[in-house]
């Protein structure tokens, strides 16, 4: 794919954008002797990996073949982010009777402007990783698509540099479903649907997951009518079925169509629209819209590399492969990120990244399995999760307890109007030693750090009951739970020996 398709439309914004993450006329640099590090891929994993080890001291190469900043920046979490928001706030304006606030009927989303400011943030964030910026920390930017020649080669542009190690951090794309039809049709993907300028009236959505779920929302918010296709038979099929069916009933509330068991089994053009032909259960059935969003997963990028050459192994579902420490077949070459992760997020891309600096250039041991990885899909309400999910507890034996605070009995979420919610988390059986955690709040994402840490750091639920919370806040959901787990502890047996006890001293 061609960054010119990735930067539509040609606006002032998306000139910005330009500047910083592929600037017209770059020159690349002439190449050292000798790299300590070689990055191919400028997504987060890359650019924390080239910037962190040219911090250090390290003679650093970074290679980037469309765009800086990779997904996140460009197609990822930073644009989806910004719609996001902008939805809320339509949904916010909806219900604001709710709160006795009189908005005048016909309220209307300005989709464009919604767009427009989607890619003014998007620039203005970009300048973090422009390749100026990484010109100036030091390290060579090299525009253009890289390929390995040899163990300890890589070759961009015509010019081909030699390493002492190397990092595979070349992300993922979106996977395209192999659908009859489909790609004579025309489809969105992240990587199309925010260079869109009119709102579609109409939107079929590929997909229960996280990236489904988030724009399926989002754009309903802003006036599409929306409808999910899937295979399965609920929303986020790896999430709490609890909060899938939290957000399941927000989606009905909404107003969002969602078709469960349902495959698209075909796609073809009518008059001025597309036909999405469905089968359920052995009966067909036709869905007619403006557009097609396809958000059922993503395919790492390991084509065009020449990995056979660097003796780096790989498999097209899975991405490269390697050890514990990040480190590939070939011992000089690491990879971090969507590449070879199968949690493709922005945060563990970034962890990873750290992994590989300590590991490839100062013998570290540090290890991928030591990592506590969060993660939150930001529909309304989020869902945020880390740890072991119950059933996972089950699956290797571990004996499990779980405590639950819906937020109907958390004073603040009762006078935010923000109910529909709750705190799950799961201790061993017998130990308050924490396994996972899931929210689902509003503002799920910002609350589930403190039992990330917690975990991390070996802190159970009888440190967390030692902790203050605020009040009144959603996250006192948190110490309700830990409050809840020390009244476990007071067996009948220690009630009465404390009742005897308060007895003889009155």
């Amino acid at each position: 794919m061609g960054t010119e398709q990735l930067v539509v439309p040609q606006d002032e914004h998306n000139r910005k954008l330009m500047e910083n993450v592929h600037p017209p006329g770059w020159e690349n640099p002439e190449p050292a002797p000798a790299y300590n590090l070689v990055v191919i891929g400028a997504g987060t994993a890359g650019l924390v990996t080239a910037a962190g080890a040219a911090g250090l001291g390290a003679k650093v190469a970074l290679l980037e073949r469309h765009l800086l900043g990779g997904d996140c920046l460009n197609v990822g979490c930073v644009p989806s982010k910004c719609i996001i928001r902008a939805s809320r706030a339509a949904a916010n304006a909806r219900g604001a009777g709710e709160f006795g606030v009189r908005v005048p009927d016909g309220l209307e989303v300005d989709f464009p402007a919604v767009m427009e400011r989607m890619r003014k943030l998007r620039a203005r964030i970009s300048r973090h990783d422009a390749a100026q910026r990484l010109r100036e920390q030091g390290v060579d930017v090299f525009l253009g698509e890289g390929r390995f020649t040899g163990p300890r080669t890589v070759e961009v542009e015509g010019s081909t540099l030699n390493f002492k190690k190397a990092c595979i951090a070349t992300g993922a794309r979106a996977y395209r479903p192999p659908i009859p039809g489909l790609e004579e049709v025309g489809y969105l993907t992240n990587e199309t649907v925010f260079s869109l300028t009119e709102r579609p009236q109409r939107l079929a959505v590929f997909g229960a997951g996280p990236l489904g779920c988030e724009l399926a929302q989002a754009f309903h918010r802003l006036g599409s009518k929306v409808t999910i296709v899937d295979k399965t038979d609920h929303l986020l099929p790896r999430e709490d079925p609890d909060a899938a069916e939290l957000l399941a009933a927000a989606f009905e509330r909404d107003g969002i169509e969602v078709r469960h068991s349902t495959e698209c089994v075909k796609v073809r053009s009518g008059e001025g629209e597309k036909v999405v032909c469905l089968e359920c259960n052995g009966e067909g059935d036709e869905l007619r819209v403006d557009e097609i969003l396809v958000g059922a997963g993503r395919a790492p990028n390991v084509q065009g590399l020449n990995l056979e050459a660097a003796g780096v192994e790989y498999t097209e579902r899975h991405g490269v492969k390697v050890n514990d420490r990040l480190q590939t077949a070939n011992p000089a070459i690491y990879a971090a990120g969507d590449i070879c992760l199968r949690y493709k997020f922005t945060h563990t891309a970034d962890a990873t990244a750290r992994i590989v600096i300590q590991n490839a250039l100062f013998w570290g041991r540090k290890k991928r399995s030591a990592l506590t990885i969060p993660w939150c899909t930001y529909t309304d309400p989020e869902i945020a999760h880390v740890g072991m999910y119950e059933k996972d507890a089950k699956e290797e034996g571990i004996p499990v307890r779980t405590f639950v605070r819906r937020f109907s009995e958390v004073d603040r979420a009762i006078a935010d109007g923000e109910e529909d919610g709750l705190v799950k988390i799961h201790v061993r059986e017998g130990t308050d030693r924490i396994l996972g955690a899931t929210i689902v709040a509003r503002h799920a994402g910002e609350m589930l750090s403190e039992l990330t840490l917690a975990i991390q750091n070996g802190i159970g639920l009888k440190g967390l009951g030692k902790v203050i919370h605020p009040y009144p806040t959603q996250a006192e959901a948190i110490k309700h739970i830990a409050d809840e787990y020390s009244r476990t502890r007071l067996t009948p047996f220690w009630k009465g020996v404390f009742g005897r006890l308060l007895a003889w001293k009155r």
